[in-house]
């Protein structure tokens, strides 16, 4: 673990109070004791040091209490890894090394199956994308869909918290409510009116003009792009009617990547790290 995300209700009186699953893996997993410091981002987003006050054995709670910040990046926890400060960038507002505090990435993908979902919920939250919109599409099967709501909508939560302790990202990933193709376009224009964008669909078909570092390029790259958004498609792709309706309503490019035929959830993760790397060219 990078990084331990705090919830607005664990915070008492100052304190940090951990029970439950939580406590469980501070003991069994993580097995602190009293004086350890771990790395936890606050509910506001600030990252913080904190000290373990308080191990009670009986009551099961684990009690942390956040320290002063001595500006030093030397002082020593028993987190693992690159810290998730140094992965966001420097307090002045200095991009970090994957770009992800200027940009804010966006994936829109449509529905698969539930299990495969979830890895790519997981994948896409490691590599810092802000937005999970599930789209309902022509290749979407109706159980996956029904299943993002309730006991599958609180399981999404907690791996997108275990993905960020995980990774250390600073980003809140979140994820909307399933919609429909056309919803999603809406959705995507309503956020990034009048910003600077670049926004793509894989394509399956290798017929399709658009290339992805030209249009970064001249959308004016990191230091001008605020927005970035992929949409991917299921275990069937996407329709050439969806990708049609993409390019026209929505303004999305439809690239093609000459590599083998990947799975969904393969897709999702290439092209992320496709998009965030020619960005920060």
């Amino acid at each position: 673990m990078r990084q331990f995300i705090v919830e607005k209700n664990q915070i008492k009186n100052g304190l940090i109070i951990l029970e439950g699953k939580d406590y469980k893996y501070f003991r069994q997993v993580l097995r602190v004791r009293s004086g350890d410091m771990v790395s936890v981002r606050l509910p506001d987003g600030e990252l913080k040091n904190a000290t373990v006050a308080l191990v009670d054995e009986a009551a099961r709670r684990v009690t942390l209490q956040t320290c002063a910040d001595t500006g030093l990046k030397s002082e020593k926890t028993i987190t693992r890894g690159v810290q998730a400060n140094e992965i966001a960038g420097g307090a002045d507002g200095a991009t970090g090394i994957n770009g992800l505090q200027t940009v804010e990435y966006w994936l829109f993908q449509f529905i698969p199956k539930l299990q495969k979902f979830e890895l790519i919920v997981r994948q896409a939250t490691e590599c810092g994308v802000s937005v999970i919109v599930p789209v309902v599409g022509e290749f979407s099967e109706k159980g996956s869909v029904q299943g993002l709501s309730g006991a599958k909508r609180e399981r999404l939560d907690r791996i997108i918290k275990e993905a960020r302790q995980q990774s250390g990202s600073p980003v809140d990933t979140r994820i909307n409510e399933p919609v429909t193709l056309e919803k999603a376009v809406e959705l995507w224009q309503e956020n990034c009116s009048g910003e600077n964008k670049v926004s793509f669909v894989l394509s399956e078909r290798d017929d399709c003009s658009g290339n992805l570092r030209s249009e970064v390029q001249k959308a004016g790259g990191l230091e001008k792009i605020k927005k970035a958004a992929i949409a991917v498609g299921s275990e069937g792709g996407i329709s050439p009617n969806e990708v049609k309706f993409l390019e026209e309503k929505g303004l999305f490019v439809p690239i093609h990547f000459a590599v083998n035929i990947l799975r969904c959830e393969t897709a999702a993760l290439y092209g992320i790290a496709a998009v965030q790397s020619e960005i920060m060219q």
